[in-house]
C-alpha cells in the first residue's frame, strides 16, 4: 500500500515534500517525460495519455488519495512514479515524515 511509504523515514526527503498539488504534478510530468512509455507496434494506446493521468492526479491528490503511475519504456524498463499523500486518506494514523511548517 502506497500509504505505508510514510513509515519509511530513511527514504523520505524534504525536497520531495510538497504542499502545492501543481508542484507534485510538475514532478510527475518531468519524470514521465524523461522516461516515456513504450508505444505499441500497432500504434494503439498501451497506456492512457499524460493529460488523462494529470487530470486524475489533480482530482485525487487534494482528496488525500495517492497517485501511482507505472509503465514500461521502449527498452523494457519499468518506471514507477508515486506521490503519497500526508495526511493520507486511507492511513490517517500514519504521521507525515516531513509535516508542512
Amino acid at each position: 500500500m502506497t500509504g505505508h511509504w510514510l513509515l519509511k523515514r530513511n527514504q523520505s526527503e524534504a525536497d520531495r515534500t510538497w504542499t502545492d498539488v501543481d508542484v507534485a504534478l510538475a514532478w510527475l510530468t518531468k519524470h514521465y517525460q524523461e522516461s516515456p512509455p513504450l508505444e505499441r507496434d500497432d500504434r494503439k494506446a498501451a497506456y492512457c495519455t499524460l493529460d488523462n493521468k494529470l487530470e486524475y492526479a489533480a482530482y485525487a491528490l487534494p482528496c488525500g488519495v495517492d497517485v501511482s503511475w507505472v509503465h514500461y519504456t521502449k527498452s523494457q524498463n519499468v518506471v514507477s512514479l508515486s506521490v503519497v499523500c500526508c495526511p493520507n486518506h486511507f492511513h490517517p494514523d500514519i504521521p507525515c515524515p516531513f509535516p508542512p511548517s
